[in-house]
């Protein structure tokens, strides 16, 4: 349920905590960008930050724990941000994944997916050509332009376009994603939502609290899933805002704190 900003501005993420510290089983999904860490320069810009690697994994060492990362990045870029064994990283919403174990599965064809990708590439790529302030991304399983730098009313021109580009595309396999100033073309299954129902449901682990940490509307996707199953959904965002979630965090430094929270010795 959407939740008024009033109303979910003012619960305290400590008492969560405090509840989760006597739990015997706790499944943390986390996004990365915007949630774990700051946003980077540009989606293909790979930092990996060592206290962040750190924390989870003491967090993948506690029997207590099980942690998946649920990113809207490629696999590739998620392996190398956190190069740790016994977390699940999923990458572009979860079509790709890493299991702890090290096994890499995919939820569709990449064979079937990437022909239309490539009629698009070119066009978005003219449509963007010469234009300061944006971002084509290629994620292999999905396009997504990047605007944010971009002055208000050309970013909406521009992105207007990039949409009619799709019109007369076979779209029935992808969906197509907005934002502020962000569109994104990908498959269907490429969903947080999707990807926590198929892991919760592949990958018991009974009793065990159910937590979903992420800042963007990918996120809301799960948090709603995260409910169905009896878990807790926490947004990360410096201002209260209409959300799905239950908690909000302000900011990548105070999700980390509270994670940190989690490891407290009973």
């Amino acid at each position: 349920m959407i939740q008024d900003v009033e109303d979910q501005g003012t619960k305290d993420p400590g008492e969560l905590l405090h509840r989760l510290q006597d739990a015997e089983r706790i499944r943390l999904f986390l996004d990365y960008d915007g949630t774990l860490a700051e946003f980077a320069p540009t989606p293909d810009d790979i930092l990996p930050d060592e206290a962040l690697i750190d924390l989870l994994r003491r967090l993948s060492k506690d029997p207590r724990i099980r942690v998946a990362v649920v990113s809207g990045r490629r696999l590739s870029h998620i392996i190398q941000l956190i190069p740790l064994e016994g977390i699940l990283l999923a990458g572009t919403y979860g079509i790709e994944m890493q299991l702890p174990e090290g096994r890499q599965v995919e939820q569709a064809r990449y064979d079937e997916i990437r022909p239309l990708l490539e009629e698009i590439k070119p066009q978005w790529k003219a449509l963007l050509e010469g234009r300061e302030g944006f971002y084509l991304e290629d994620k292999g399983w999905s396009l997504g332009i990047h605007a944010g730098r971009a002055a208000d009313d050309e970013a909406s021109e521009v992105l207007e376009q990039a949409v009619n580009i799709l019109e007369d595309q076979p779209l029935d396999e992808y969906r197509i994603l907005g934002g502020n100033k962000f569109l994104e073309i990908g498959p269907k299954l490429a969903n947080k939502g999707e990807t926590v129902r198929y892991l919760v449901d592949s990958f018991p682990w009974p009793g065990a609290e159910l937590v979903f940490i992420g800042d963007d509307d990918k996120d809301e996707d799960a948090f709603a899933v995260i409910h169905e199953r009896g878990g807790t959904a926490i947004l990360v965002s410096r201002e209260p805002r209409p959300t799905e979630a239950d908690y909000r965090l302000g900011s990548p430094a105070e999700v980390r704190q509270w994670l940190e929270g989690l490891l407290v010795e009973r």
